[in-house]
């Protein structure tokens, strides 16, 4: 029957569950799971990083609520511990660990064995490994720390392209609605890359240039907003310097002519 066990199952001890609860339990144990393959180690712990939409993709029989309240209930009852290690400030994605002490230091794996997860390669203590398999849906996999099983990008690899560019635009307003817009404009298509976008701000830099005794940059977050794609060709720019001013007025002014004041009708 196509209902029974035909994929990548989600699974967790009965002890546990009856220790932290059966949803915190499946919680633990697929936190516990990404931990052992993570590679990013902060403050002397490995972490998980996930927005709860992609958490939710992973518990899908879940709703959000749920999943947000089984997440909260881990972190009052101190088993899971959270904090932010992202570069952009405005980005409140969580990182997870989980406190393995207050699990009696008996950190839990698939087949019921003690496996410490700060170790690099993988193994555990006793020397046996874990081969069960969960789905494959969380940053720490896939090229470049996907956080979807598509390879696409996740938020911090995003992040960090955005940040190679924004460090080289010259007006600096407009950074957080500047990243919404690159993050959708990267995500619409695989050719929307770095590189296209670093050659268009280096065409744009050199019409800021070009006029810039006359010409602002724009904020960033209008230039994000697709308008690097805009023509800022230099050729025949028509710049301050080249402008004319009283020339522009004499040329263009429409004087009154004298009147007689008989001829009015007051």
């Amino acid at each position: 029957m196509s209902l029974l066990i035909q994929e990548p199952p989600l699974q967790v001890l009965p002890s546990l569950a009856v220790k932290v609860g059966l949803n915190e339990a499946i919680v633990l144990q697929q936190i516990h799971y990404w931990l052992l393959k993570s590679n990013n180690v902060r403050d002397g712990h490995r972490w998980v990083y996930n927005s709860y939409s992609e958490w939710n993709k992973q518990f899908p029989f879940w709703s959000r609520n749920t999943l947000i309240r089984t997440f909260n209930r881990l972190e009052k009852q101190g088993y899971l511990i959270s904090a932010n290690y992202n570069k952009a400030k405005f980005d409140k994605t969580k990182w997870y660990r989980i406190d393995y002490q207050r699990l009696d230091g008996k950190p839990f794996t698939q087949n019921g064995h003690a496996r410490n997860p700060e170790l690099a390669d993988g193994g555990t203590k006793n020397g046996q490994t874990n081969t069960k398999r969960l789905p494959e849906t969380t940053p720490e996999t896939n090229n470049k720390h996907s956080a979807s099983p598509s390879n696409a990008l996740s938020v911090h690899q995003l992040e960090d392209d955005f940040e190679t560019v924004w460090k080289q635009y010259p007006n600096k307003k407009g950074k957080k609605e500047a990243f919404n817009h690159y993050k959708a404009w990267r995500k619409k298509s695989k050719g929307n890359t770095n590189d296209h976008l670093l050659k268009r701000l280096s065409i744009y830099k050199d019409y800021i240039e070009a006029n810039k005794s006359w010409y602002h940059p724009m904020n960033g977050s209008t230039w994000f907003n697709g308008r690097f794609d805009d023509d800022w060709s230099t050729d025949g720019a028509t710049t301050q310097s080249s402008f004319n001013e009283d020339q522009f007025f004499n040329d263009h002014s429409n004087p009154i002519p004298d009147v007689n004041k008989d001829d009015l009708p007051f």
